[in-house]
């Protein structure tokens, strides 16, 4: 395999505007969503006074993962992320359908997502939630994120920069408080019984999907900076701070509610019982912060796919076209807002989220494997390279594997499902290149 650019690599027309800290801000706002403000009932459930550790296991599950897509993301100057990856090490119709997988399963948990940061917008304003006021609200933030990502990166970025210091604060703002109120008391004693291992087993396949959401960041490969040392530092920086930051929250929850197993609002009790009323107003401000964010996130990053997937020649040319005012993938973004927006007033999403799962391991196993492939033709100066040969994807491979056998059956024909209607999306499109004969 030789370092040559791979079909549409030369055609890049995005601008190089993001820096090493917009990077970092794509991975936690794709990392923190909403899971966080429920899981400390869930994990404490499950693993008792032991599930702090758990959130470390599964960060330490989750980094072979992420070292490889820091190593793969070094190695690119354009955008695709994992499609490039995929296509460059297994051919067109791999790289194709990580792509398709990846796409469907965003636009599926944006449309979700957008249905509960108008549920949280609802804890202030109940009629926002509801009837008509519930298809404009959706309808509204569908639209300003929309807008403001085909206006300009920059614009987009600001407002991620936003939402990220407002969850930030409220979430670190909640641990200060309760070291603070709590004291020594939040450090637990492990004086109880190990749980069983089926508990804990299961504490770790509920607590690991909060460490996804991170591949999202290496998609805008094309309009980063310095994309060889800027992506392996904003991946794992990112995924240090949340790891510590979910270790936290777990610890300070536990103290604050003992009987914190049995709540189904975890962080909400936890801020009504340090602050009182002020403490769940703020609680919910970070709510909306949050999905706020991850969907800012998520709307930046998956329509580069579709951006990249037309480069390649996998679909239309009017994916692909660069708005000339505003330098964006413009035709990309409003298609996703679209579909976000029709997914989500619809409320259909709910039924194919079980697909999300296995698209992206299949996702991460890809790109896993793809480095033995492609590593011996982009080992240069100032590419980041993991040490151990070729140890980490190997590990990277067996954790997805272990993933993959906890997923329900829904998920498995689901997943196959869409991996049938890509192969049928692919072979029109390769007939559709014959018959002009473009390459």
């Amino acid at each position: 395999m030789t370092d040559q650019p791979i079909p549409g690599q030369d055609r890049e027309k995005l601008p190089r505007s993001l820096g090493v800290w917009a990077i970092w801000m794509l991975v936690v706002n794709g990392l923190i969503g909403a899971g966080i403000f429920g899981l400390p009932g869930g994990a404490t459930r499950l693993a008792g006074e032991y599930s702090v550790w758990i959130y470390l296991l599964c960060a330490i599950l989750i980094l072979p993962i992420i070292l490889c897509f820091a190593e793969l993301g070094s190695y690119y100057r354009g955008t695709g992320g994992p499609i490039r990856y995929g296509t460059e090490a297994f051919g067109k119709f791999i790289g194709f359908q990580g792509g398709w997988l990846y796409y469907l399963a965003r636009l599926i948990s944006f449309a979700a997502n957008s249905v509960l940061l108008v549920d949280s917008i609802g804890y202030f304003f109940p009629g926002a939630a509801s009837g008509s006021g519930r298809l404009i609200s959706l309808a509204l933030i569908c639209g300003i994120l929309t807008f403001l990502n085909i206006i300009g990166a920059i614009e987009s970025i600001r407002s991620l920069a936003v939402f990220t210091i407002i969850k930030f604060a409220v979430l670190i703002g909640l641990v200060f408080t309760g070291l603070v109120l709590v004291g020594t008391k939040v450090f637990p004693t492990f004086n109880e019984p190990l749980p069983p291992v089926t508990d804990l087993g299961s504490a770790a396949i509920l607590l690991i999907y909060a460490y996804v959401g991170f591949e999202g960041a290496v998609v805008p490969a094309g309009e980063a900076r310095k994309p060889e040392r800027d992506m392996p530092i904003a991946l794992l920086l990112g995924l240090g701070i949340v790891a510590a930051l979910y270790m936290l929250i777990q610890l300070v929850s536990q103290a604050a509610v003992p009987d914190i197993a049995g709540s189904e609002t975890p962080l909400l009790d936890v801020a009504a019982a340090l602050l009182g009323d002020t403490g769940a107003v703020l609680l919910m401000i970070g709510v909306v912060a949050s999905v706020g964010g991850n969907l800012t996130s998520a709307i930046f990053t998956t329509p580069r796919i579709t951006y990249a997937l037309s480069l390649m020649g996998t679909l239309p040319r009017w994916f692909g076209a660069v708005n000339p005012r505003f330098n964006t993938p413009a035709n990309s973004i409003l298609f996703f807002g679209i579909c976000a927006f029709t997914g989500a007033a619809l409320g259909s999403f709910t039924f194919l989220a079980a697909m999300t799962v296995l698209a992206r391991l299949f996702l991460y196993i890809m790109s896993c494997a793809a480095i033995p492939v492609l590593r011996p033709g982009h080992r240069k100066p100032g590419r980041f390279i993991n040490r151990g040969g070729y140890t980490i994807p190997v590990l990277g491979i067996v954790a997805c594997f272990w993933l993959m056998w906890q997923v329900s059956f829904t998920s498995v024909w689901m997943t196959a499902a869409f991996v049938a209607g890509g192969s049928l999306l692919f072979l029109v499109a390769r007939r559709g290149d014959s018959g002009s004969g473009s390459v």
